[in-house]
């Protein structure tokens, strides 16, 4: 492979990396991803993203730099914001969940919504780019001629090469492309009033565009590096940990992801009213069929604020409670049902501004019951949307931060009845994103994985808990926001 530098803009942090031609990160860190807020919400501080990332670069020795062939950029799928061709912002760099532009769709009646789905795949969500995309076109006004909407991933790429293009994963999460031609549709984008001239040229992730003469000789970068947008995380994660036709994909982070790979999109009524996602994957080669659930590795974050406790603390207390729950030390009678919107619901709902709820406490419930039952609400609602694609993966690869919480996987596994296996590589998306820039594939093996075997009578014991808990867990599902 070749020597490239990779930047994964996530949620909750940037990663970034130095990977050698074997695929081992011999430089890496991760930073808090800079955000302020503005009058309408939460938006990305680029003066700041630009600084940690070219701090990462100059961080490096002469030699590390000198190797260097290719930049490889990665993200969440939904940001953006309208950049001009001098690559200067016309709005704001809005992140994936803001809702600045869903008023926007209020007027979209169930046909334009059906035609909508049938066309991009995608069910009218404010998540999506194209209301974001009407929003700031709507702010910015004249000040916007010129401008193309652009994801942060492809606007850092915008910024290294002077260039403003569009790679199709990420082009699959504006709800304005039309996967049977993979070109923007017009047709849809016309629903809100946004002309497909806002939307760049499109790109495969293999396909790299030269770093600016200037901003290689300012970071100590040979000539001839090329910088790719390798794509939506969760979709190149696919290609780091080589996804199969079958198999799924439970790609962890701040949210949660899961991810099939198909020959077709998927726009039929049942996926319609699911609220799957359809897309182009990152080689060009294949479609996506996928769902998020907006509540994954945040539920740390939430546990430590709600409980009063650190990270250490919650860590060992999740250590514990696997323990006791492979020796069959937990009592599930006691354990409370944890729904576990922290952040809004997953498909079929979608609904941003969907709450949590727990029922069964009493007045002995302790705090090891609680994060229990959180995590058990987390694989079960992993299990319901699971039901939505009506597809029994042949095998489910687990990657990201969730491969270090045994309790998260064990409960998993046991509930499903299925078998994990888990990647030990640190930096699956990153080693994708190297893997696109360098024109290879990768294989699951150098991820290092672990299997998470189900255990038969657990299983029975958790279905059996679950068959009981349900009316409770659909009620606290149908709760208004």
């Amino acid at each position: 492979m070749l020597t490239t530098i990779t930047v994964d803009v996530g949620t909750t942090s940037v990663k970034l990396g130095l990977f050698d031609p074997e695929g081992v990160a011999t430089v890496s860190t991760s930073q808090p991803t800079p955000t302020v807020r503005d009058a309408d919400g939460e938006v990305y501080d680029l003066d700041a993203m630009a600084t940690l990332i070219g701090d990462f670069i100059h961080g490096l020795d002469a030699d590390q730099r000198a190797a260097v062939e290719r930049v490889a950029i990665t993200g969440v799928g939904e940001s953006g914001g309208l950049v001009l061709p001098d690559i200067s912002l016309a709005s704001p760099m809005i992140l994936w969940h803001d809702q600045r532009g869903l008023p926007l769709l209020a007027g979209l009646d169930a046909m334009d919504r059906t035609r909508a789905y049938r066309t991009t795949g995608l069910p009218v969500s404010g998540n999506y780019g194209l209301s974001k995309i009407a929003w700031a076109l709507r702010a910015a006004g004249p000040a916007a001629r010129g401008a193309q909407w652009l994801n942060i991933a492809e606007y850092i790429a915008a910024r290294l090469t002077g260039v403003r293009w569009s790679e199709y994963s990420l082009a699959s999460r504006t709800l304005a492309l039309d996967l049977a031609t993979a070109s923007w549709s017009q047709d849809v984008a016309g629903l809100l009033g946004v002309h497909v001239e806002v939307l760049p040229e499109l790109r495969r992730a293999g396909d790299g565009v030269p770093m600016r003469p200037e901003c290689a000789r300012g970071f100590g970068l040979g000539a001839g590096v090329m910088v790719h947008v390798a794509g939506h995380d969760h979709m190149v994660g696919a290609v780091g940990a080589e996804l199969a036709h079958g198999e799924l994909l439970n790609s962890t982070g701040t949210t949660e992801g899961l991810l099939f790979l198909r020959d077709e999109p998927s726009v039929d009524e049942h996926a319609e009213r699911s609220k799957l996602a359809n897309g182009i994957g990152v080689t060009g080669d294949d479609f996506t069929l996928f769902a998020s659930i907006p509540t994954g590795g945040s539920a740390f974050a939430t546990l430590q604020s709600m409980l009063g406790v650190d990270a250490t603390s919650l860590a060992a207390l999740c250590y514990e409670l696997h323990a006791e729950w492979v020796a069959g030390r937990i009592d599930l009678d006691r354990v409370p049902v944890v729904l576990p919107q922290f952040r809004g619901s997953p498909s079929p709902a979608k609904n941003p501004r969907a709450r949590g709820a727990i029922a069964g406490l009493s007045t002995d419930t302790t705090r090891a019951e609680l994060v229990f039952g959180a995590f058990l609400g987390m694989a079960w609602q992993f299990a319901d949307v699971l039901e939505l694609f009506r597809i029994q993966p042949d095998r489910v690869k687990v990657i990201g931060p969730a491969s270090r919480n045994a309790l998260w996987l064990q409960l998993k596994a046991d509930l499903l009845g299925v078998p994990l296996s888990v990647s030990s590589h640190p930096e699956v998306v990153s080693r994708g994103a190297q893997l696109l820039a360098s024109g290879e594939t990768g294989a699951w093996a150098d991820c290092a994985p672990v299997d998470v075997p189900a255990d038969a009578a657990r299983h029975a014991a958790l279905t059996a808990w679950a068959d009981a808990a349900r009316p409770v867990w659909e009620h606290l599902k149908a709760l208004p926001a």
